[in-house]
């Protein structure tokens, strides 16, 4: 008996459309869905007759119409095909993660193509999306990205104090005195310095001012906001960029650190430490040329500081 060839047709067309390793779903003008193959059956868990025929939008919400269509418009009128991949929107279908148990993410990674399909008159009544899965590509790379923010992480730190190195610092005052230049913002620069720590490393050994290093740390992240950008600059030397800040409030902290520290006991082998701190300050002034010169100013504040005493606050003036 003869086989019927558009009933053959057919068969190769369903075998084909079942057996690749990608999503394939037809849509008309409307977006209303004329093909959806075995892979969008396997993952969606909804069978061809479900949705044939069906407003694509009406069964995914998650799908930004006003951007489909936007993102559609080129292959319905131009014929042209349409890239969308994952960095750029990570799924057109939110898919479950086919790996769950091994995979840190819940859902499928997709790039999307859209091409058009033209007609026998040649205009385009349809579009094609083919949907692949990227996620082992899409996590491969968010892995390398995770490890390298990691790296910049652990690069702009200082071991010992657990505040940022004077490197990166110094990067953020360059910026804050730029950005200080064009809208003249009350910011500051506080300096600070452990009063008489050689003293304290000859008499009980380096790892006991380690220590006292590593406590005025916590104090001062303590006492600081989070938008503040405290480092240690200098073996016993700290400083702290505070943006958007007038000295008048910057003074006022610097008091109650040096009170702080004033109280605060290092445990150390058994023994009890204390130590203070001098404190310098100075405020963004629309006369300094380069950020160095607001940098010197506030040294120069620590300097007078050290000279009269110790233990105590200046403000530049």
């Amino acid at each position: 008996m003869p086989v019927d060839s558009s009933l053959a047709e057919m068969h190769w067309k369903h075998d084909l459309l079942g057996s690749i390793e990608v999503g394939i779903v037809v849509l008309n003008k409307n977006y209303e869905v004329q093909v959806w193959n075995q892979f969008m059956e396997n993952h969606s868990n909804i069978a061809p007759g479900m949705i044939q025929d069906k407003v694509v939008f009406d069964r995914f919400p998650e799908i930004d119409k006003d951007w489909f269509v936007r993102k559609a418009e080129p292959a319905f009128t131009l014929k042209s095909p349409v890239f969308v991949i994952w960095e750029q929107r990570p799924y057109l279908f939110k898919f479950d993660c086919s790996r769950p148990i091994t995979s840190p993410t819940k859902h499928m990674y997709q790039n999307v193509t859209i091409f058009p399909l033209a007609s026998l008159s040649g205009q385009v009544e349809q579009i094609c999306i083919v949907i692949y899965d990227v996620t082992n590509e899409a996590i491969s790379r968010l892995g390398v990205q995770e490890l390298n923010a990691q790296l910049e992480q652990i690069g702009r730190m200082d071991d010992m104090s657990n505040l940022f190195n004077y490197r990166y610092w110094k990067e953020q005052v360059a910026a804050e005195f730029k950005r200080d230049k064009r809208s003249e913002v009350p910011s500051s620069v506080m300096l600070l310095d452990i009063d008489h720590l050689k003293d304290i490393n000859d008499k009980y050994g380096y790892p006991a001012g380690n220590a006292i290093i590593q406590g005025l740390g916590k104090v001062v992240e303590k006492a600081t906001r989070e938008t503040d950008i405290c480092c240690r600059y200098e073996g016993q030397k700290f400083a702290v960029l505070m943006p958007d800040t007038p000295v008048d409030n910057v003074e006022f902290l610097a008091e109650r650190i040096r009170r702080l520290v004033e109280k605060f006991t290092i445990v150390h082998d058994q023994i009890e430490l204390h130590f203070t701190v001098s404190i310098g300050i100075a405020g963004f002034d629309s006369t300094f040329k380069c950020y160095e010169d607001w940098l010197t100013t506030a040294h120069n504040s620590l300097l007078k500081a050290k000279d009269t005493g110790r233990n105590s606050v200046v403000v530049s003036d």
